[in-house]
């Protein structure tokens, strides 16, 4: 009896190990094995980073996350690859003399955490000469109330009131803030230090001190965390979008109506929301606090949009253009974020 049953467990090891390999390996030894993901597709509640193996030595993969079917034209697999919002990628692994793999396929579903109910999803589009695709922008400017839950501090001048927009915030504080929010929120943080990574516990000392430094932090574009518009993205949800009346300031052509600046501040930033909103439903995209923005690749200087307490109504207007140095963190100096659309 133990002579069967030592039979039969070898039989059972033999044939698990022909059934685990006969998801690889081809049948025709002339083929290349069927390429294979680690991890295998499912459903996950986080961004997951997706190797791709392949038994046959020596072979090029090929993979897409469009849904088309891979060849000598599409991405060489390289690295592993992250994945941020629900995709399907297929592989295909080619080697020279060999017939070709069969293709494999495989669909990540990413639930992720919902979007802030204070968001407005921006349809992307063409305004004014402005192209941009579809992403999240917050309807108010960031509040200090908001700042500090992540920061840990409020650097505001004129503090007192949580729903006062922060100020006193420079173009690097509000990188910073963006990864450590995204961090805090289990999101995938969109900015990254030279080769240090994209948490800012690690980034160097005196990574934030020199406006020569913003050429050191780079984006990456389909990260779902938490970041700055571009200036594009921000005229064009300034604009209105795809629903845009072609107003001279934001949401109006009458500055009074959306706009704290120096005629009707009182030297002062007012809570965010205070004012009417855009075709789009944002607020204070003209005046409160200036907005740092992305853009500007090169040099010291940084975007700002949008004008402030402090400034007069041509700056409020849309197309108005501003631009300071990445250290300046002055009394009107604010940001609001945006998020790309999964």
């Amino acid at each position: 009896m133990k002579t069967k049953a030592k039979v039969v467990i070898s039989l059972l090891v033999v044939l698990t190990f022909v059934l685990i390999g006969s998801c690889h390996k081809p049948t025709n030894p002339d083929m290349v094995s069927t390429p294979f993901f680690n991890p295998p597709g499912g459903t996950f509640e986080s961004t997951q980073t997706v190797s791709i193996e392949c038994e046959t030595l020596g072979i090029t993969i090929y993979y897409t996350l469009d849904g088309s079917e891979p060849n000598s034209a599409s991405p060489i697999y390289t690295k592993p690859i992250t994945i941020y919002k629900t995709t399907t990628i297929k592989a295909k692994a080619f080697r020279s003399g060999m017939q070709d793999s069969k293709t494999a396929k495989a669909t990540y579903t990413i639930k992720l955490p919902p979007v802030p109910e204070n968001f407005v999803l921006v349809e992307g589009g063409t305004v004014a000469g402005i192209t941009v695709g579809d992403f999240y922008i917050d309807k108010y400017e960031l509040t200090q109330a908001e700042y500090e839950t992540v920061m840990g501090a409020n650097p505001s001048w004129f503090d007192g009131n949580p729903n006062h927009p922060v100020e006193q915030v420079s173009w690097f504080d509000a990188i910073e803030y963006c990864n450590r929010r995204s961090i805090k929120e289990g999101l995938a943080p969109c900015y990254s230090y030279l080769d240090y990574g994209n948490n800012p516990d690690h980034w160097p000392a005196g990574w934030n001190t020199s406006n020569q430094n913003h050429v050191n932090v780079s984006c990456d574009w389909n990260a779902i965390g938490y970041r700055l518009p571009t200036e594009a993205e921000w005229e064009y949800a300034a604009r209105g979008g795809l629903q845009t009346h072609g107003y001279t300031y934001s949401g109006s052509n009458n500055v009074d109506e959306v706009a704290w600046y120096y005629v009707n501040s009182d030297d002062t930033t007012h809570e965010v929301g205070g004012k009417l909103p855009n075709e789009l439903g944002i607020y204070d995209m003209s005046g409160n606090v200036w907005e740092w923005c992305w853009d500007i690749s090169s040099g010291s200087y940084r975007v700002l949009r949008g004008g402030s307490w402090f400034g007069n109504a041509n700056s409020c207007t849309v197309s108005f253009r501003y631009s300071i140095v990445a250290t300046y963190s002055l009394n009107d100096l604010g940001f609001r974020v945006c998020r790309v659309s999964p």
